[in-house]
């Protein structure tokens, strides 16, 4: 019997008891549909607008039919759908409760706005998610005018929010505003700093914390609604203004009618915290439990002030495989793609995790670092191995950073293992506390390059804001024998290193037995041509070299960013007349641009032709046609050189 226990309260919950009550089993779903299903109350819902006139039985039967309608979307498309799935209710609820878009909701993450899109009509375009002119897989405002914050990292609605509402009340505008965070975003500091800033301010902003870290059962969601249901209405509301006004004339009254109703709720709800920081906490209620949502949101909906609501969800709701498996099911992939699949190649991460374990089977001093990134960068192995050196801070990207630095500080040799687009919001810790101290951290940066999902999760600025700071070695593998040769090279070099890789599989080179290095700043030359050389940076190496074949081109698989290889470039410089530089990054300030002011500071005048992504955010679609619209594909790389050399 599966029995959770959580810190809310110390409630003890069996959701195994609960799954087996008929009503429940009825209500659950246990595979993903090929085909589309009868939906014919959904398909009424045009907008919001439509769900105001259902009754409440109506709408239950419309959360069974959106919840059926999501995993079949997914199913066709793939992406995140666990958040989703736990959302249901809720979104039903807030659209329901009230008049958006006037009224705004700012989601957090985005992960969990799947059912927020299917009700603001766009439902019959959701087979176009992650697809060229397809709907974004987050929200997005050019998009929809339902979406009023376009998210894809998380913990920014509350900082959204606030200053939404801020700015409606300078404008005198009465609509409210909304913030829905969870699935983990309430452990990064911008969070708390928001929520620290709004209990400072009178803004009318309500904060909804969509926890999915435990289950409710069926005798906690009864208290826990008895507790939403007093703290939420217009009598226990009342009772405290006349409470505070009978008060008023007494000295220190204020003050301590405050202690007096932090001490009673305190004795029945986790909330003195927010209301230390002077938000009106209300909760925890069941988030799957549609006639509480409505009655809690109605009463609460036009409170004036920094309001905060306490939803417990469970992450994947109704769909079994992923109720028992919530961090398995947080994404999908298609269907089709993922029926017979027998063999797979190895992935990126796959390598890295596989060195991880070698290196500190090795070295003891060792300490793996990720901000709640343990399944994606393949630390699961690791983490299980090596219980008390491995450190998940959770989504606090910053403090992973720092945190290092500190381990380094006192001999021990971190590793942090992030994601690229993730790396941007630990910039200045990177800096400040790392690089500038000359501390022996190395960063394994995952998910460079473009990426499905599209510019909010797309890594493709990590070698420009990486390039300029001084003691950092910057490598880029060509594939996974590189990588783990890189990886040995930045953990034994004694200062900061990244290695900087993209997601997926690399091409299938075996990788080394043992932890071997190899020079620091030295290119390989990978093919002799002639006229033209191009210099390449980890991924683009593949495609130079087939673009090489047609062209009869030099290729230099460059691996080091910082620092370049001079020798090689000036090389290059004296015998081609052309150079050419490839980098899976943006063209302003990355490697092609690190190789031209080489070539000027050496003196060369030898053409060159930088070749990276331009100065715009590029759309979700398949990560090879987002490549190929950057010209980085080896087709592409001809036609740009082609036309480079014979200009109309």
């Amino acid at each position: 019997m599966l029995t959770e226990t959580t810190e809310i309260g110390q409630f003890e919950t069996d959701y195994g008891k609960l799954r087996r009550d008929p009503a429940v089993l009825k209500r659950m779903f246990y595979s993903i549909p090929s085909e589309r299903p009868d939906t014919p109350l959904l398909d009424r819902v045009s907008d919001p607008a439509d769900l105001r006139s259902l009754s409440a039985q109506e709408l239950s039967i419309l959360a069974d039919e959106l919840r059926h309608y999501l995993l079949y979307t997914v199913g066709k498309t793939g992406g995140h759908f666990g958040a989703g799935l736990g959302v249901i209710e809720l979104t039903l609820a807030l659209h329901y409760c009230l008049e958006t878009p006037t009224d705004h909701l700012v989601w957090d993450v985005g992960h969990q706005t799947y059912p927020h899109k299917i009700l603001t009509g766009r439902r019959e375009r959701m087979h176009t998610l992650r697809q060229a002119g397809g709907l974004a897989p987050f929200p997005l405002r050019e998009e929809s005018p339902y979406d009023t914050f376009g998210v894809g990292h998380s913990s920014t609605s509350i900082s959204a929010a606030l200053g939404m509402a801020i700015a409606k009340a300078a404008k005198g505008e009465h609509s409210r505003t909304v913030a829905i965070i969870g699935d983990g975003a309430m452990t990064a500091g911008l969070a708390f700093e928001a929520l620290n800033h709004a209990g400072a301010t009178n803004a009318n902003v309500l904060v909804i914390l969509n926890d999915n870290a435990m289950s409710i059962s069926e005798n906690v969601g009864g208290l826990s609604r008895y507790f939403a249901r007093i703290l939420s209405s217009q009598f226990y509301l009342n009772v405290r203004e006349s409470g505070k006004r009978m008060l008023s004339g007494l000295p220190s009254a204020k003050a301590f009618a405050k202690r007096t109703e932090e001490h009673m709720k305190g004795m029945v709800v986790p909330g003195t915290l927010f209301d230390e920081l002077g938000l009106n906490y209300m909760g925890p209620i069941d988030g799957h439990d549609l006639p509480t949502l409505v009655n809690t949101l109605n009463n609460i909906k036009d409170l004036k002030g920094p309001q905060f609501l306490h939803v417990v969800t469970r992450k994947g709701k109704g769909y079994l495989p992923a109720e028992e498996s919530p961090i398995g099911s947080h994404s999908l992939s298609k269907l089709e793609t993922a029926k017979g699949q027998n063999e797979k190649k190895k992935t990126y991460s796959n390598i890295f995790g596989e060195w991880l374990i070698q290196q500190a089977q090795a070295s003891a001093e060792l300490m793996a670092i990720t901000p709640a990134m343990r399944e994606g960068s393949d630390l699961i192995a690791f983490s299980e191995q090596f219980p008390n050196r491995y450190f998940d801070v959770a989504i606090a990207e910053q403090h992973a950073v720092t945190l290092a630095a500190g381990l380094a500080c006192e001999g021990m040799k971190p590793v942090v293992a992030i994601y690229s687009t993730f790396l941007q919001r630990a910039y200045d810790q990177l800096i400040h506390d790392v690089a500038l101290q000359d501390l022996d951290v190395l960063f394994a940066i995952d998910r460079a390059g473009l990426l499905e999902d599209g510019p909010t999760h797309s890594g493709v600025f990590d070698l420009s804001f990486l390039r300029p700071i001084p003691n950092l070695i910057v490598m880029t593998p060509s594939d996974e024998r590189e990588l783990h040769l890189m990886l040995t090279t930045g953990f034994q070099h004694p200062g900061p290193a990244a290695v900087r890789y993209p997601r997926g599989a690399g091409i299938g080179t075996e990788t080394p037995d043992t932890l071997e290095v190899i020079p620091i700043g030295k290119a390989l030359n990978r093919r002799q041509g002639q006229a033209v050389a191009i210099l390449a940076f980890g991924s683009m190496v593949a495609p130079a070299l087939l673009a090489a074949e047609t062209l009869n081109a030099t290729v230099y698989d460059m691996r080091f960013v910082k620092p370049l290889d001079l020798a090689a470039i000036d090389s290059a410089a004296k015998s081609h007349t052309l150079l050419v530089t490839v980098e899976e990054n943006a063209g302003q300030g990355g490697a092609g641009s690190a190789v031209g002011e080489a070539l000027h500071d050496m003196g060369h005048e030898t053409k060159l032709l930088r070749i990276g992504i331009p100065d715009e955010f590029i759309d979700p679609d398949k990560p090879d046609a987002m490549r190929a619209r950057c010209a980085l594909d080896a087709s592409s790389i001809i036609d740009r050189i082609e036309r480079f050399k014979h200009p109309r």
